[in-house]
């Protein structure tokens, strides 16, 4: 970013930094978006550990390791969504104590 003297610059035009920031905006990146694909992310996890421990109860294939993994890698991540799930409701709330 190049730093301008204060006597070339124009008030009242838009900033360079205004500017630079709706470059990095593109479509699909808000928070729904972002929102949407960590809750697919999560989904897709477990429905690979629940494929693969049907599965193996099923006997069609004898690899525990790979299913555990797979078990303890969609926990996780659903521990983590709970989470964020529970810091943005506390946000959402503090925000409502607040008064204007």
């Amino acid at each position: 970013m190049e730093i301008l003297p204060l006597q070339q610059v124009r008030f009242g035009e838009t900033s360079p930094i205004a500017q630079a920031s709706k470059k990095q905006q593109t479509p699909g990146s808000g928070f729904g978006e972002v929102l949407q694909k960590s809750i697919e992310s999560v989904n897709g996890t477990m429905q690979e550990a629940d494929e693969l421990s049907r599965g193996l109860a099923a006997g069609e294939h004898g690899n525990i390791h790979e299913t555990m993994i797979a078990i303890e890698k969609a926990s996780i991540s659903f521990r983590m969504a709970t989470r964020v799930q529970q810091k943005a409701i506390a946000a959402y709330q503090e925000i409502m104590r607040m008064q204007l």
